[in-house]
């Protein structure tokens, strides 16, 4: 039989302290007491509410969780009921919610997370996992089943391409950008302008998919085409040079050519020269992916800087005609190329830089080179400067070609036989003398000449200004002079008897110097004097007195009284009657000189005739 126990309302109010809150509104009535207070128990109530809550169950066993981290005795002393169904079992408010450290969750709020709102992120949606599993009424308003991990809360933009550990790249401050990121830890470092690039421009949307509720498209960020440019970069030549753009081409920059990259040597135009070094696009400038540029003549590329003055055979010639791709300068037109123009190069002219004739100047007929091809050239002096100011115009007319040479200015080529024009023959050793010999190149070359005399050139070695060269000298050379014995008389000592056989030297010991060598004034030359005129016209002047000073007494007082110029012995002009008063007679005649005269004495001689006989 079943007995129902009809309890009225004053007794149920002796039983229940009051009603429960709104969210335990089921377990109302006093049938449903024990659900919550089980008897026979000591820790009965707790282990009814976490029989009921097992979410606060499951977490007090991982030791997660506020609960478990300031776990009380009572589950009571901080969720007291039977207070009314508008009682808050969590008593939030306004002010205590903003103030909640957070860190006695167990998980601090840092970055980004400071300013969110609590519901932001204790939401529904949010709640899930074995916690949310376990809670008896899913949905909002409950503050546990949230997980630390970004993607609990956030979408993974990355669509799991990358680690799931969000916070190995980003920071909570913000999203972008990745602080931790180092993409030299990927497959494909970033170098060159590579590093600037934003990463949605290469992870680009078109890569990526449209998450659900979302209203843009996130990029992708694996996998991307990397192993070649065209993964990410148009190819502007249109596949005629093939994929490979790492094979020219460096992440410094689109125009930057690789080193060794591009082999331009392969195409119709190899580069050559300066031409290697030009930059790519200022041949190729508005033509990449294009029209490839002309390169059949220089002009294609290059503005004519003579201004259609250059021309071969009479018709304007293009740049290769002179130059080359190693340099504009020097020009590759050559002196034996010259042979063919109007004004062929020979002697000195093959050596003359170009410059040294074709000279600049400003005109606008020159182009923007500014240089004469065509110079005047019909005469000398359309190029140099009279460097005889006029003083040869009677015989060259102006003209340097009628005494010079191409081969050398200072090889003239003005014959010796023509000097006599000028009233001075070229003879002897004239003939083979240099011209700058006796027409100085000082300022400018001499020719002429003040004085047609020897010492207007030569130095006068003799010291005599009253002397005439030509009267012992030639100029076929200086020795030996023409000076002979019938010019000699014309001097004071004419030369007679045995002193005809005499050479010069033996009286004039200063012949016996070398030559003196040049004697020309240009060559500002000192020469020794040699004074041929020095006054000795006495035999004591030239020769030792054998007799002492016998005869410097008496009648008898020089050479010449005993001896004659055609030999010393015999005394020739001595008389010994004359001369000492003692004739040679009577025997005396036969008698040697040294008989009488014994030891060179000649004066003092005894006459008698017992000193010499017995």
């Amino acid at each position: 039989m079943i007995v129902t126990l009809l309890v009225p309302s004053s007794v149920a109010a002796q039983i229940s302290p009051g009603p429960l809150a709104r969210s335990h509104a089921s377990l109302e009535g006093a049938a449903q007491c024990l659900r919550c207070h089980p008897v026979g128990r000591k820790d009965a109530m707790d282990g009814a509410c976490v029989a009921c809550h097992r979410e606060i169950g499951w977490l007090l066993d991982q030791r997660r969780g506020l609960h478990a981290r300031e776990g009380r005795a009572k589950c009571a002393s901080c969720h007291p009921d039977h207070a009314g169904t508008g009682f808050a079992l969590i008593a939030w408010n306004a002010d205590s919610l903003s103030r909640f450290d957070h860190r006695r969750a167990g998980w601090a709020l840092d970055g980004a997370h400071r300013t969110a709102r609590c519901d932001a992120c204790h939401a529904a949606e949010f709640r899930r996992g074995e916690v949310a599993a376990r809670a008896p009424k899913p949905g909002a308003g409950h503050w546990t089943g949230l997980e630390t991990a970004c993607v609990s809360c956030h979408a993974d933009v990355h669509r799991g391409a990358v680690q799931p550990a969000c916070q190995s790249c980003h920071a909570v401050d913000r999203w972008v950008p990745a602080p931790g990121f180092d993409h030299d830890s990927t497959d494909y470092p970033l170098t060159g302008r590579h590093r600037n690039v934003t990463c949605e421009s290469c992870h680009a949307a078109r890569a990526g998919a449209l998450r659900p509720g979302a209203s843009r498209i996130d990029p992708a960020f694996r996998p991307l085409r990397a192993a070649e440019c065209s993964g990410c970069h148009a190819d502007t030549h249109a596949g005629r040079l093939g994929g490979a753009c790492a094979q020219c081409h460096v992440t410094t920059g689109f125009v930057d050519r690789k080193p060794g990259g591009f082999d331009h040597s392969k195409t119709r135009y190899p580069l050559r020269g300066r031409h290697a070094a030009v930059r790519c696009d200022a041949c190729h400038a508005g033509t990449v992916g294009g029209k490839r540029p002309a390169f059949a003549t220089c002009a294609a590329c290059h503005a004519d800087p003579h201004a259609g003055t250059a021309t071969l055979a009479g018709k304007p010639a293009d740049c290769a005609g002179c130059h080359d791709e190693r340099a504009f300068r020097p020009a590759t037109f050559t002196a034996d190329r010259h042979r063919n123009t109007k004004y062929p190069l020979d002697g000195r002219h093959a050596t003359v830089p170009c410059n040294g004739c074709h000279t600049k100047g400003a005109s606008s007929t020159l182009g923007t080179a500014g240089v004469q091809l065509r110079p005047a050239s019909a005469r000398c002096g359309s190029c140099h400067a009279d460097a005889h100011q006029g003083q040869v115009g009677s015989v060259s007319g102006g003209e340097c070609s009628v005494c010079h040479l191409v081969q050398s200015w200072t090889v003239s080529s003005f014959p010796a036989a023509r000097h006599a024009e000028f009233e001075f023959a070229l003879d002897g050793r004239h003939a083979s003398a240099r011209c700058g010999a006796c027409h100085v190149p000082a300022e400018r070359a001499v020719f002429k000449l003040e004085s047609r005399e020897c010492v207007s050139c030569h130095v006068d070695p003799h010291q005599r200004r009253d002397a005439v060269c030509t009267a012992c000298h030639t100029a076929a050379a200086f020795r030996p002079s023409t000076v002979d014995v019938a010019a000699h008389a014309k001097f004071r000592l004419s030369l007679e008897g045995a002193h005809l056989a005499v050479p010069c030297v033996a009286c004039h010991e200063e012949m016996n110097r070398p030559a003196a060598g040049a004697t020309l004034l240009a060559s500002a030359a000192t020469v020794a004097p040699l004074r041929l005129d020095h006054g000795r016209t006495t035999c004591a002047a030239c020769h030792r007195d054998p007799h002492g000073s016998q005869f410097d007494q008496g009648r008898v007082r020089t050479c010449d009284a005993c001896h004659g110029v055609e030999g010393f012995k015999p005394a020739s002009r001595f008389d010994h009657r004359r001369d000492t008063g003692f004739p040679l007679d009577r025997g005396h005649e036969t008698v040697s000189c040294a008989q009488c005269h014994v030891d060179g004495r000649w004066r003092g001689t005894p006459t008698r005739c017992e000193v010499c006989h017995r």
